[in-house]
């Protein structure tokens, strides 16, 4: 009976320990033990999950379903049986707060969280973007917890700002597009009729090639048509002002194909040697496939539907109306679901580019690589800042039109700021002349420009093939 006290006497004071949050003990402790709040919770939990289980299992209230031989006073790591000096086992890594907890708990700490990351965002964003160099040399003297990681950092800013660059584009903020314009159509000079229109002809005859370029036509496919129209209208006024009663000046872009001459109404079929070809638009799949002798056969079927959704889109990007315009958004939603991972891919060849540059400098590859990181965060940092203030810009300057030279001034000095920025942060990180670093950092912006473009022309030609 004496033994069976011992142990209801245990357990209780366990339990007191899971339920009110001390521990008293005369043998081994001088006093009580203040627990955390936190703690409280988790113990009180835990507590609650056992007496369910002693229920479950048909067992006495007094029974233990723990090791009766762990010490009151300390409290041990349920995963290793550490005595725990925290929150986490310094043994396993493993937390001392359950995964058994109300909802509300895990609220808490999911809110602790978010907290905890905006907390690192303020220490880390100013100094990313104002402070050259100073977040890599944190993390290379070990000073980091106050700071995003840095593949973190790079990754999260990478798809924020294409995500709004992409938004930016949707609403016209920022567009891309060429521009065509002819100057001097030389109509003025032209004595005769048949002088207008061997110059009309020979002005059209030059708008021809862009317009039959495959992604740039589409682009410019409505400038071109303002061109055309533009032309027409003054080679007609011409004729008028040459005494020309025949002459007719059009009014809008759909009474050019009245003026303008038809082309030719049966053209030449394609040649056997267009159809073999998988380069040229009448290349003939199904008569003519690819085939690569040491592929396997999957392999080969597959090179040859990509081959195909490369003509495919293409030739939708050369249609008139509204199916180019569809298939441009769908390739550059392509495009830009493919940029992230080709910007991820990026950062080990810019590191080896820098390993290679300060070969002498006897520094790690994984340093290259965390100076790598920053400078792309700072660029897409800079990416974002720019592309917001396109979005002010087109937001506001039609209420306020003196918006545009304040924004104006903002863009170039951001723009300025970038490559200074990475030209200070080369020169604090790797501590060399500053001839030295200038040399090496022309030539590393140098190499880095044609990888990039090979880069992207390789995320452009995924995005045709899907």
């Amino acid at each position: 009976m004496a033994k069976q006290g011992a142990q209801w006497h245990a357990f209780h004071a366990a339990d007191g320990c899971a339920r009110g949050g001390t521990v008293s003990s005369t043998q081994q402790t001088p006093g009580p033990v203040i627990l955390p709040e936190p703690l409280r919770h988790d113990l009180r939990a835990t507590a609650v999950c056992e007496d369910r289980r002693r229920h479950r299992m048909d067992l006495p209230m007094n029974q233990q379903l723990t090791d009766p031989t762990t010490e009151l006073h300390c409290i041990h790591c349920t995963n290793c049986g550490t005595p725990l000096q925290g929150v986490f086992c310094h043994a396993c890594g493993q937390s001392i707060h359950s995964v058994l907890k109300p909802v509300h708990g895990m609220m808490e700490d999911a809110l602790d969280l978010v907290l905890n990351v905006d907390g690192r965002v303020v220490h880390t964003l100013p100094p990313l973007f104002m402070r050259p160099g100073l977040l890599t040399l944190e993390y290379f003297a070990g000073r980091r917890m106050r700071y995003l990681a840095p593949f973190r950092l790079m990754f999260v800013l990478c798809l924020l700002s294409l995500f709004v660059l992409q938004l930016a584009m949707d609403s016209g903020a920022l567009r891309f597009n060429p521009t065509v314009t002819v100057h001097n159509s030389g109509f003025k000079r032209a004595k005769t009729p048949a002088d207008v229109d061997r110059l009309l002809q020979k002005q059209l005859a030059q708008l021809a090639p862009t317009g039959q370029i495959p992604m740039l036509g589409s682009l410019v496919g409505h400038q071109l048509d303002e061109e055309r129209l533009q032309l027409v209208r003054e080679a007609m006024q011409r004729r008028v002002e040459l005494g020309d009663k025949t002459a007719v000046v059009p009014a809008k872009v759909e009474d050019l194909p009245a003026l303008l001459p038809k082309p030719a109404s049966n053209p030449p079929p394609p040649t056997e040697l267009q159809q073999r070809d998988p380069f040229d638009s009448y290349w003939n799949m199904q008569k003519y496939p690819i085939h690569v002798g040491w592929l396997p056969g999957f392999l080969n079927q597959r090179l040859n539907r990509t081959v195909q959704h490369v003509h495919e889109n293409l030739d939708a990007l050369d249609e008139d109306g509204g199916n180019s315009a569809t298939a441009w958004e769908r390739l550059v939603g392509q495009l830009f679901s493919i940029l992230p991972m080709t910007m991820v891919l990026m950062l080990p060849l810019f590191a080896l580019l820098l390993k290679m540059v300060y070969l002498f400098r006897r520094r790690l590859y994984m340093e290259h690589l965390i100076v790598a990181l920053h400078s792309h965060a700072f660029l897409f940092l800079s990416l974002l800042l720019g592309t917001l203030l396109y979005l002010l810009k087109g937001a506001l300057a039609p209420h306020m039109g003196w918006i545009n030279v304040p924004v104006g001034l903002l863009l170039a000095a951001l723009w300025t700021w970038a490559p200074v920025y990475l030209l200070i942060m080369q020169k604090r990180v790797y501590r060399q002349g500053w001839f030295l670093t200038g040399l090496k950092y022309l030539f590393v912006g140098w190499c880095y420009c044609w990888l990039l473009g090979l880069a992207l022309l390789a995320a452009f030609a995924v995005g045709l093939a899907s």
